[in-house]
């Protein structure tokens, strides 16, 4: 990451100021166009030549909020500020990551500091009345859920909910999803429509029965000639998950998919994605399978859209469900006994145990550290080692980390989801950490590849397709997503 910045650099020749400045503008023309590795990169070797100045470290910033390094953003707005007080963007940036990372109250002091720097500046005062409205919401709910302990799904009455006679659209039968409700389906919401508030509250209702019933770690058996496919995140664009299923088959008992994670949040077709999603869990139970992620919690839905786009499409109270759906969740599957499948990734300490992930307490909000944090949250990296988050939340943990997992537990390799790659997966750590990412041209900007990854139970060897995105209706990404955030796509 270079220098921080600190105060006891030496200053810089005049030479290096001026490489930096040129490093800096050519920095800014790669952010313009959305290029924010590249960015990151040469406002990088700014500050190397001159680790003096706000602006690098604001900038570079903002390039780390773009691609959710969140941890690193927070650290670089930090040094800018320290570098210079007056440095009011550094503010903004830093109360960004902070929102990012669901801690409102920290955000709200730099709001305020930005309100007192420029008390006239109308975005800064709608931004500090907005994150302060947020934590009273947030602090609300927290005391409403200590007094009540009330399950949403007990308070659904289904019986009072009648359908409409105009409304056309996919029908249950006798309250159960079929092949012909769920083909149904994808071309309705294809075509943009609704599914009736009666339909999709069973499917929660019914579908939380099954999560419920699942431990936190799943084993999964495949047959030696059967074919199992593997998904990562989806982030609510539908009309890429629909293309998935035209290139490798709708799901099925002899088809069978896991999605690892973060289905919504982001894509503003998130309700079509999840509804999708859950009911091919309900239609084939044993066949299709789901892991949380890190997206999967109330604090990333309501920063991130699906929180909006529930109750733009249907209430609070569906919100509320989804809540604790997710909460059920299960955090990992286990393949063949060989091949380890979450969201994130591996732990700040060596001896975990697969018996360890299946006795973890999962229905609740994902803590901060611990292994249900990490399972959601954790990134693997090249060195040797664990190293601090990028991302502010989890570990990064290197090859021998996951060497070490591997053996203590007898498993081939893991693969995990959770970060963009260009071609939809990666292959690291000497073949035995896979990421996939399967929301091609994540947000319209990143301008990657989709994939997913299928196996054969005889060798469980992975095999990749990618491919492109596809094109959707006239909605914007973030399009429901907390106004303080939608600078983030």
């Amino acid at each position: 990451m270079g220098d921080n910045g600190r105060g006891d650099v030496a200053p810089a020749t005049p030479e290096d100021a001026a490489k930096a400045e040129l490093y800096k503008e050519e920095a800014n023309e790669y952010f313009k166009n959305q290029v924010y590795d590249k960015a990151i990169e040469l406002y990088t070797k700014a500050i190397e030549l001159n680790p003096s100045v706000a602006i690098y470290f604001g900038n570079r910033s903002i390039a780390y909020l773009r691609t959710e390094y969140f941890g690193y953003a927070l650290t670089d707005a930090s040094t800018a500020i320290m570098l210079d007080k007056n440095y009011v963007k550094g503010y903004y940036r830093r109360a960004a990551a902070y929102m990012s990372l669901g801690k409102f109250k920290l955000a709200l002091m730099d709001y305020k500091t930005v309100v007192k720097a420029r008390p006239n500046d109308k975005d800064a005062n709608d931004r500090c009345m907005e994150c302060s409205k947020m934590i009273k919401v947030s602090a609300f709910n927290k005391a409403i859920s200590v007094e009540d302990k009330k399950n949403i799904a007990d308070m659904i009455n289904l019986e009072d909910m009648a359908i409409e006679g105009e409304y056309t659209g996919p029908k249950l039968v006798d309250g159960k999803v079929t092949l012909e409700f769920m083909k149904d389906l994808l071309e309705w919401y294809k075509n943009q429509n609704k599914l009736h508030r009666k339909y999709a509250y069973k499917i929660l209702l019914d579908v939380k029965s099954w999560f419920m019933a699942q431990p936190s770690l799943v084993d999964i058996t495949i047959p030696e000639e059967n074919k199992f496919t593997i998904c990562g995140d989806i982030h609510g664009q539908y009309y890429d998950l629909l293309n998935i299923f035209k290139l490798n088959g709708l799901p099925s008992e002899t088809n069978p998919y896991l999605f690892n994670g973060d289905f919504v949040d982001r894509g503003s077709f998130s309700v079509e994605c999840i509804f999708t999603l859950f009911g091919f869990k309900l239609l084939y139970p044993n066949h299709f399978f789901m892991s949380r992620g890190n997206h999967e919690s109330a604090t990333m839905n309501q920063m991130y859209g699906f929180d909006g786009e529930v109750k733009a499409k249907y209430s609070v109270q569906m919100a509320e469900l989804f809540t604790e759906v997710y909460n059920w969740l299960p955090l990992a599957h286990c393949l063949n006994r060989r091949v380890l499948v979450m969201h994130g990734g591996l732990f700040s300490r060596d001896d975990v145990t697969l018996q360890e992930i299946r006795e973890i307490d999962r229905n609740r909000q994902p803590p901060d550290e611990g292994l249900m944090c990490e399972l959601l949250w954790s990134d693997p990296q090249p060195q040797m080692g664990r190293a601090p988050s990028k991302r502010g939340v989890g570990v990064q943990f290197g090859p021998d980390v996951t060497q070490n997992f591997l053996s203590i537990n007898s498993l081939d390799y893991i693969v995990r989801s959770h970060e963009v790659k260009n071609d939809g997966y990666e292959v690291g750590h000497d073949g035995k950490c896979i990421t996939v990412f399967s929301a091609p041209n994540y947000c319209d900007t990143m301008g990657n590849r989709g994939a997913f990854i299928t196996l054969n139970g005889s060798d469980m060897k992975p095999y990749f397709t990618s491919y492109d995105a596809m094109p959707h209706p006239n909605v914007r990404p973030m399009a429901y997503a907390n106004s303080l955030l939608k600078f983030m796509c």
